[in-house]
């Protein structure tokens, strides 16, 4: 391991801010504490510009090199937490009811900061560095809000990338995919609207819960046999309300869930599939189901030479041997899909020392990783716009 030295010296006040934002989480669109404190700490570092605002609460951040080149490198950290009560029992434990850092936005976003740093005090490198610090990542847009409110037309980028931890890979191990590498997700809600009645008598009803739990069965089917087995898709129903009391069959019931997929066609198929399933439903009960599907992430899709550069650049910092091209796909999703529709680019996955899945109220991070991550955003840059 070759963090860099100037990073790996400040690597204290790196884990301190971390910690600090993990006890006070903010959900998507919420970050106002953590946007300003970024925004403070890039100003305090001498970047050149902050900008606050962007896509909501989102910060973008210029720091220019010493040569007069015009290429420009962004570098992205998402900022949001989840509505998730934290049970992870660490000192600094979240201080916001119902709210976690249990995906480790916390620690993207103090890599970021620890790479700002760096760059801001040595500036060895010749051009741009665009640092994004993006608002709500977790299903409610905050890449494409961001991009829409002129995010590349303010600040353009020629290249960019991404990081996230990983707390199912060995510490420190990097991985990068090229191509494919992490899912599309569309999220789906379905209304059934039968007819209620006492549960004593239920021949008068028309239960919504019985047509329900028909149509999650049914629902399978899209996967199971719908869908090419050499083409990946998953189908989870996530949510079933319905009913309040103990001697009531309830007049409507609410279905939702996600799909994740790899290719245009298939998302095609099983949305198209999930609102045939639902009309026929309708017409064999009798009742009306109203459907709504959405696209949430599109698939990221990480350009295979730069994936080759992020590879190289990473290596510089954890060694050959953990730093490696993956042929493995996630069906995790991550709207810095969003970014790279718009910039060639290439996210990647650092592993650490926690045991805890991600999205798990029991979730920590392990902050030993953070001058690794900080160290590789630097090292990108420095790789990629290199003083002439």
């Amino acid at each position: 391991m070759s963090i860099i030295p100037k990073i790996d010296a400040f690597a204290p006040d790196l884990t301190a801010i971390r910690q600090d934002l993990h006890a006070h989480p903010e959900l998507g669109f919420e970050e106002t504490r953590t946007a300003a404190i970024v925004a403070e700490k890039l100003r305090a570092y001498g970047v050149d510009e902050v900008h606050e605002g962007i896509g909501g609460t989102g910060v973008v951040g210029l720091i220019k090199g010493q040569g007069g080149g015009n290429r420009r490198v962004g570098l992205r950290a998402d900022m949001d937490a989840l509505p998730i009560e934290e049970a992870s029992g660490v000192a600094f434990t979240s201080q916001n009811p119902g709210r976690m850092h249990a995906c480790g936005h916390d620690g993207h976003t103090t890599m970021l900061l620890g790479a700002a740093r760096y760059l801001a005090e040595t500036r060895d490198f010749d051009g741009t560095v665009v640092l994004i610090f993006q608002p709500a990542e977790e299903g409610l847009g905050g890449a494409r809000r961001m991009i829409a409110e002129g995010l590349f037309d303010k600040f353009p980028c020629d290249e960019i990338y991404g990081m996230h931890n990983d707390p199912n890979s060995a510490p420190g191990f990097v991985s990068v995919t090229p191509g494919p590498a992490m899912a599309g997700a569309s999220f789906f809600d379905i209304t059934i609207k039968g007819t209620g009645s006492h549960a004593a008598m239920p021949h008068q009803s028309r239960d919504p819960i019985v047509i329900g739990t028909a149509l999650v069965q049914q629902l399978q089917s899209v996967v199971s046999r719908n869908t090419p087995p050499t083409k990946p898709i998953v189908l989870s129903v996530t949510k079933f309300n319905a009913g309040s009391a103990y001697n009531v069959v309830p007049g409507s019931a609410t279905i939702a869930g996600t799909i994740r997929y790899f290719h245009d066609d298939v998302i095609a198929m099983a949305e198209a599939r999930i609102r045939e399933l639902c009309a026929g439903m309708a017409l064999g009960y009798g009742v009306d189901i109203d459907v709504e599907l959405r696209n949430v992430f599109d698939v990221l899709m990480n350009d295979a030479d730069l994936t080759t550069a992020y590879v190289a650049a990473a290596a510089d910092i954890v060694g050959a041997d953990l730093s490696q091209e993956s042929t493995e796909q996630a069906t995790g999703s991550e709207d810095f899909a969003d970014m790279l529709k718009v910039v060639p680019g290439a996210y990647c996955r650092v592993g650490h020392a926690g045991n805890v899945p991600l999205h798990n109220p029991g979730f920590v991070l392990d902050d030993a990783i953070l001058p690794v991550g900080a160290s590789i955003y630097a090292r990108i840059v420095e790789t990629r716009l290199p003083k002439a």
